[in-house]
């Protein structure tokens, strides 16, 4: 319905598309214009750090196409409609997530696929590609994405208690994938250690990025956890989708 919806005035689409695309990519851009003054981040190029940029934002745009607007659910706790979604016979996470389903989103995957297959294009002749590296890139995107979702649908539970926490998600969402558009060296290892082990986003493109790359990973980890990110994705996902069953069936509604 909000595709239809959407599709009908198409030119606005087209141009909110189009904005949305403009507006996350000026995050390059100043990325672009810091390697106008230097010439390595951290040890890193700018085709290096491109291809965690491209990512990162090709997998939170994903996520978020698909369960960006889950961080709207404090606001059907708190004002009692999310008990119409209650009494459909089709999940409430399915619900939550399709309500205002926005198609314009597209425009953040698309800049960062675009930015993606400019890196790869740019370190063609630096990476010695096997079979395994090959399927390694769309494999980050799609998991980096699984935990990006895992991340909003734990944040959405985390709304029946709090009540209206989309914000301290977004910190974990928006602001995990600024930090990962960064390379791991230049943050503490404090820091690298927490985005491992407590909340992996270094899963995201962090550790498949330095596996392509043939650069070791600053916490020493070894190098097939590269392919772990599936797993990890289904690992995180699964208690995100529990407390998610658990934050609904505590849900009282208002009484109005």
């Amino acid at each position: 319905m909000w595709i239809r919806s959407t599709m009908t005035y198409r030119t606005s689409f087209f141009l909110s598309t189009f904005g949305n695309a403009a507006i996350t990519l000026l995050d390059f851009a100043a990325i672009y214009i810091m390697f106008s003054h230097v010439d390595v981040l951290g040890g890193f190029t700018l085709p290096e750090i491109a291809l965690l940029y491209g990512s990162c934002s090709a997998s939170l745009g994903l996520a978020d196409l698909l369960l960006g607007n889950t961080d709207r659910i404090g606001a059907r706790i708190r004002d009692g409609s999310l008990d119409t979604m209650l009494v459909r016979p089709v999940p409430v996470l399915a619900q939550v997530a399709a309500d205002r389903f926005a198609l314009r989103r597209l425009g953040r995957i698309a800049q960062g696929l675009g930015v993606l297959g400019w890196s790869l294009w740019a370190l063609s002749g630096e990476v010695d590609w096997t079979v395994g590296k090959l399927v390694l890139v769309p494999a980050m995107v799609i998991a980096g994405a699984g935990i990006f979702g895992a991340v909003m649908v734990a944040g959405a539970a985390f709304q029946f208690v709090a009540g209206d926490a989309a914000e301290v998600v977004n910190s974990f969402t928006y602001g995990g994938c600024t930090m990962l558009e960064y390379p791991p060296t230049v943050f503490a290892k404090d820091l690298l250690r927490g985005v491992t082990f407590v909340v992996p986003l270094a899963f995201v493109n962090w550790l498949p990025a330095l596996y392509l790359l043939g650069r070791p990973d600053p916490l020493g980890l070894p190098g097939w956890l590269a392919y772990a990110s599936p797993l990890v994705a289904l690992a995180v996902f699964l208690p995100a989708s529990l407390a998610w069953r658990a934050g609904v069936r505590s849900y009282r509604s208002t009484g109005s």
